[in-house]
């Protein structure tokens, strides 16, 4: 692996429309994905996020500082190349939706699971038609295959750039109903992830805060914003 860094080469980062979307230039000359696509984004509000990133590298570029221009190259090199194939694996989730996979025991995390997720599996069904039946234990049991085409037609009607940030969503959360209720706005960021860490959380209460496991989780829920904020950037003002 090579140590060399790539050094920032450019004074200015500017956004142009190309006619169909928009894309980023330093000092004139367009950013490329990693796969030499052309960086066309859908938004103006997205080309102007990343083109804040790339004006934001100091004397190093540090992709780990982009989160935006990740999820953009993402969208591009893989998602758009792949579509149905991406938006069949997120689909996917409905069948095993951690909202549906229940405690038999303690009382007590049976009630908190109940009252944190089951507004969540009526909203689904109230707002998409899918109805999610909820089981005990964790073996898989599946779901009504009608409800589940309901949830996947929500999957399949968006666009590459939210179909990448729908797919960090399900999977960060492990959950298909709360990525959809993340983009739909049924509830803010800080809710719905911490809806997704009911087991996390009363584990935590029962043996303490494990530290790795922890500052895992904070990377994790920054990730989930991320993609949130990546969605809402990405998507058509009406």
């Amino acid at each position: 692996m090579s140590g060399l860094k790539a050094k920032r080469f450019w004074k200015e980062a500017s956004v142009v429309s190309d006619g169909t979307g928009y894309t980023v230039e330093l000092d004139g000359r367009p950013v490329r994905t990693p796969a030499k696509a052309a960086l066309s984004m859908p938004t103006r509000a997205l080309a102007d996020a990343v083109a804040a990133e790339w004006d934001a590298q100091e004397d190093e570029v540090r992709p780990a500082s982009m989160p935006v221009t990740r999820a953009a190259n993402a969208a591009i090199d893989k998602v758009r190349v792949q579509f149905d194939e991406v938006a069949a694996m997120i689909a996917d989730y409905g069948d095993s939706d951690l909202l549906c996979y229940r405690a038999e025991a303690p009382q007590e995390l049976v009630r908190r699971q109940a009252e944190a997720w089951d507004p969540l599996l009526e909203w689904a069904e109230r707002r998409h038609g899918a109805r999610l039946v909820p089981v005990t234990g964790v073996m898989h049991v599946p779901q009504d295959a009608q409800a589940l085409r309901a949830l996947a037609r929500q999957v399949e009607a968006m666009d590459p750039f939210r179909l990448t940030a729908l797919h960090d969503l399900v999977a960060l959360s492990g959950s298909l109903v709360i990525g959809l209720a993340a983009v739909e706005d049924f509830a803010d960021m800080e809710t719905l992830w911490r809806l997704s860490r009911i087991d996390e959380t009363w584990q935590e209460e029962q043996w303490g805060i494990d530290e790795e496991a922890s500052a895992r989780a904070a990377t994790k829920e920054k990730e989930f914003r991320n993609a949130k904020r990546f969605h809402d950037l990405a998507r058509p003002i009406n």
